[in-house]
This record gives structure tokens, sequence and C-alpha cells, in this order.
């Protein structure tokens, strides 16, 4: 993980400067010829994104996902969250298997992706992310090794701003990383995101799914990297009463993230300390 720039993987799908109307015939077919082959009828795995108003977005995280190194056949899912923007046009010109949840919220999106899914492990993803070549297997391996472990969570790592460096992310990175092996102590499903988690299909289904009381909005996500209780956290305590929980700690595991949620405490000073002063006061809990 470099202090000062982005892995060669990362730069590859990031498309600079380019909105979906601005990509080339050639950049288009690629997309749609990988995309064609995450389209598996009797799937291992099931890949659920759930989409927002992110046409200028998705198809960098399609674009990664869809360059996967897995030995899995898998599945890759799109639920169009009610956007008002032109997202449903960009999945359908690429051709990608997607269904339309009207009801806005993650809890709904990726419900309907759980419901939707044929593969016997159900991977989480997001729209604003980009996943590494190897992340799908690496995923997948404890799951597939030790029938005890009932789902998976994974590290992360931010996408710098346009024009910012990456050495105050990095420096972030570093202190969530200790908070992270603190909390699986005692609250580890704090840990668990929907843009870098799966778990055993099955057990999700059973245990609840990601039906929650309360409906988290896209845009309702401040501060929910240090108090994480929505549908995620919830998927996280129900695949606990069946099994364990496993953190995958492999850098080839390890996805990169939009920052836009921490640039929403201002700057990335402030959002270190907000977060820090969090985990300060409540640090007891923990231990």
């Amino acid at each position: 993980m470099s202090l000062f720039s982005l892995p060669g993987w990362v730069k590859s799908h990031l498309f600079s400067n380019k909105k979906f109307d601005d990509l080339t015939p050639a950049e288009l077919e690629s997309l749609r010829t990988r995309i064609s082959l995450f389209k598996h009828s009797d799937p291992d795995v099931s890949v659920v994104v759930p989409v927002w108003n992110e046409q200028d977005n998705i198809f960098r995280t399609i674009s990664s996902l869809t360059a996967s190194t897995t030995r899995y056949k898998t599945e890759l899912i799109l639920i169009n969250n009610n956007s008002g923007d032109n997202t449903q046009r960009v999945l359908d010109h690429l051709g990608t298997l997607n269904y339309f949840q009207e009801k806005q919220g993650t809890p709904y999106a990726r419900q309907m992706g759980l419901d939707k899914a044929k593969g016997r492990y159900f991977l989480c993803a997001d729209a604003d992310t980009l996943y590494p070549p190897q992340w799908i297997d690496l995923m997948v391996e404890p799951m597939a090794r030790d029938q005890n472990v009932t789902g998976v969570y994974g590290r992360y790592s931010f996408i710098p701003p346009a024009g910012s460096a990456r050495f105050g992310l990095w420096f972030y990175e570093q202190i969530t990383s200790m908070i992270i092996r603190i909390r699986q102590n005692k609250r580890e499903y704090l840990n668990v995101y929907g843009f870098n988690m799966g778990f055993v299909t099955k057990v999700g289904q059973e245990t609840g799914g990601f039906n929650v009381v309360g409906d988290r909005k896209y845009n309702d996500v401040k501060g929910a990297d240090y108090q994480n209780d929505a549908e995620d956290g919830r998927m996280a305590r129900n695949l606990k009463t069946r099994g364990s929980l496993f953190l995958v700690t492999n850098p080839k595991a390890r996805v990169f993230t939009s920052s836009r949620r921490l640039m929403d405490d201002g700057s990335i000073w402030q959002a270190f300390l907000n977060r820090v002063k969090h985990q300060l006061k409540i640090f007891k809990e923990f231990t």
C-alpha cells in the first residue's frame, strides 16, 4: 500500500477525466465483452452492487469487477435503486444483469440483490469502489475452506480527490487498521461494511437478510465508517449467530473506495479527528 500513489490496477480502471459518454467504442466493447463472462446461470458466487445516481462512476466499478481472475463461476448483479439520472441507460447499454428497486434505501437494494442471487456465496460491492483482480477468490476462500466461517470482510483504502495526494489518507488508514483489530474483540460488526464484505448466501437469507429498522439513504452515511449499525452491520451480527466472521488481510484483497464520504467532514484531517475522538470515547467497550 503506497504512501504517495495508487496501485497500477486501480489506475487502469479510473478512466481519468472521463464520463460514461466519453468512452470510446473500443472501451465500451471491452466492457461489454468482459461483462458477458460474469453472467453464469448456475454461479458459485453472486457479486451484487446497489447503484443510485452513479451514471458516471458505475462503469469504473464494473470495469474492475469484470477484470477479476477468478476460478469461480460468477454472476454480477446491479440493483438500480430508483436513480434519478441516466444510470439505467448506462446499465442497459453495457448489457449488465440488473434489476430496478423502486423503494429507496440501501437495505432494500441489498435485500433485492440477496433475493435474486443464485450463488452459494454472496459478495457485496459498491458503485464508488474499485476491486482488485483476486478479490473474489480471496474473499470466498475462508468460507470455502472452513464451514464455521459464515461471513468475511476486508481492508480498504481511499482514492484521493482529484489533485490531492495519498499521504494523509495513508496515515488515516493506518489508524483505522489498528481500530479494526481492537474492535474484533467485542464489537466486530462495526468493522463490516457493505462495500467489502461477503457471506454464505443461505446463512444470510435464513438469519434475516438485510432487513433493518429504518432506512439508510445513500446521502445519509456521514460518519458511517465509525458507528456502523446499518444493514451491513446488522447482517454481520446475524451471521455471527451461525458461525464466525473472518477478516481477510491479504493485501491483494484490499479495495479502493471513494474518499467523498470523508470529505463530508470538511477535510481528511477533520474526518480523522472526528473518528479518533469517537473511538477513544467508547474504547472501554472494545476491551
